[in-house]
């Protein structure tokens, strides 16, 4: 019998969080954010969404799942995959070891970049503590580009990209509500309790 794994080299339990995501005060799906610290220096986050809803003509599917592996602070890899009504959608940005190479297929939206900068920060990072003091921007792993980030007043961000804009809420340094505003009808994605 082998002996025990010692206790530094043990991953530490994982932080997660439940949402919950409502349209028109109706719930419509949920969303699952994970932060899994493994031995050394990775952080794996973890980000999944399930919605279901049925508009009056229109219905609406989305199964969405980014993983974000980081090393050293840094994000070395970044899947989405994501399964709609509309069909099936992919992005993957990689560190290659001087640049990143990354590619969005989405729904509507097509791009392709090598990007040199190192990307320290992501929009799953959002989902487990308020943004530092002046980070401007956050890496938006389903565009495969950037949210600009901006604080209107203790505890709320704004997020903005090419006209889409987001609200994060935080309590007490926790992300409690993200209100994804859309010309139709808002999403509204509250913390549940545990």
């Amino acid at each position: 019998m082998a002996p025990p794994t010692p206790p530094a080299a043990r991953p530490a339990a994982a932080e997660v969080r439940h949402y919950g995501i409502e349209v028109a005060g109706i719930r419509v799906g949920t969303m699952t954010a994970t932060r899994q610290a493994a031995a050394g220096t990775e952080v794996t986050y973890s980000l999944v969404s399930d919605v279901k809803v049925n508009f009056l003509v229109y219905r609406l599917k989305i199964y969405y799942q980014v993983i974000n592996r980081f090393r050293n602070g840094q994000l070395m890899l970044s899947t989405v995959e994501a399964h709609t009504n509309q069909g099936d959608f992919s992005s993957r940005a990689e560190w290659k070891g001087d640049h990143y190479d990354i590619v969005a297929k989405q729904y509507k939206h097509e791009y392709t970049a090598t990007e040199k900068q190192p990307i320290r920060y992501a929009v799953t990072n959002l989902f487990f503590a308020e943004p530092p003091p002046g980070q401007a921007r956050a890496y938006a792993e389903y565009f495969g580009d950037y949210f600009a980030l901006s604080r209107n007043k203790t505890g709320n961000w704004r997020a903005l990209r090419d006209g889409r804009e987001d609200e994060y809420q935080y309590v007490n340094g926790q992300l409690v509500t993200i209100i994804k505003k859309n010309p139709l009808r808002n999403f509204i994605i509250r913390l549940l309790p545990e």
